[in-house]
C-alpha cells in the first residue's frame, strides 16, 4: 500500500523542467568544474540525483584523473562490466531500480525465466556489487551503485 501511494503522490507532482530549459550558457558547468579541479591531462565526472520510484534518493557524485581510471582497467572492472552484459541480468536491476523485491516477486516476471536462472543471475550481480541482498531473499541496488549504473546506461544509449 505504501508504494501505491508513494506512486500517487509522484504522479500528483507537478512535471519537472524539461531538458531544454536549462541554460545554453551554463551547458557545460560540470565540465567547467571539473577543469578547475582536475589538472591535465584531466579527468572524468559522474554526477546525479536521483528520486526512484519506490521513493528512495540517491545522490552521488564521483571524479577520477585520467591516470585513476586508466589505472583500474583490469579483471575487476571486467567482472563489473560482464555482470551488466545480460539482457536478463539489466531486467532485473531495472525491476530492482523501481524498489527491493523478494526473489518470488522476480520470479512472477516472465522474461526473467525460472527461479533457478534468477538466482543465477542475483549471484552474478551480488558478486559484482550492483545488487545487495537486504535480508534473506530481498534485494535492492545499493544507493551507491544507483548513480554510477545509471551513468554506465547512459554511456551506452545512442
Amino acid at each position: 500500500m505504501a508504494r501505491l501511494e508513494a506512486r500517487v503522490d509522484r504522479l500528483e507532482q507537478a512535471p519537472p523542467a524539461p531538458v531544454d530549459a536549462i541554460d545554453p550558457a551554463a551547458t557545460f558547468w560540470a565540465l567547467e568544474g571539473l577543469k578547475a579541479q582536475v589538472p591535465e591531462p584531466g579527468g572524468v565526472l559522474f554526477t546525479g540525483a536521483v528520486t526512484l520510484a519506490d521513493g528512495h534518493h540517491a545522490e552521488w557524485q564521483q571524479a577520477f584523473t585520467t591516470g585513476q581510471v586508466l589505472d583500474a582497467f583490469g579483471a575487476q572492472a571486467a567482472s563489473d562490466l560482464s555482470a551488466l552484459a545480460h539482457p536478463v541480468r539489466l531486467l532485473i536491476l531495472r525491476e530492482l531500480l523501481d524498489g527491493e523485491r523478494t526473489t518470488a516477486q522476480l520470479a512472477e516476471h516472465e522474461q526473467l525465466g525460472t527461479s533457478g536462472q534468477i538466482y543465477h543471475h542475483l549471484r552474478q550481480l551480488v558478486a559484482a556489487g550492483w545488487l545487495r541482498a537486504t535480508t534473506r531473499g530481498v534485494y535492492r541496488v545499493p544507493t551507491e551503485r544507483v548513480v554510477p549504473l545509471l551513468t554506465i546506461l547512459a554511456a551506452v544509449t545512442r
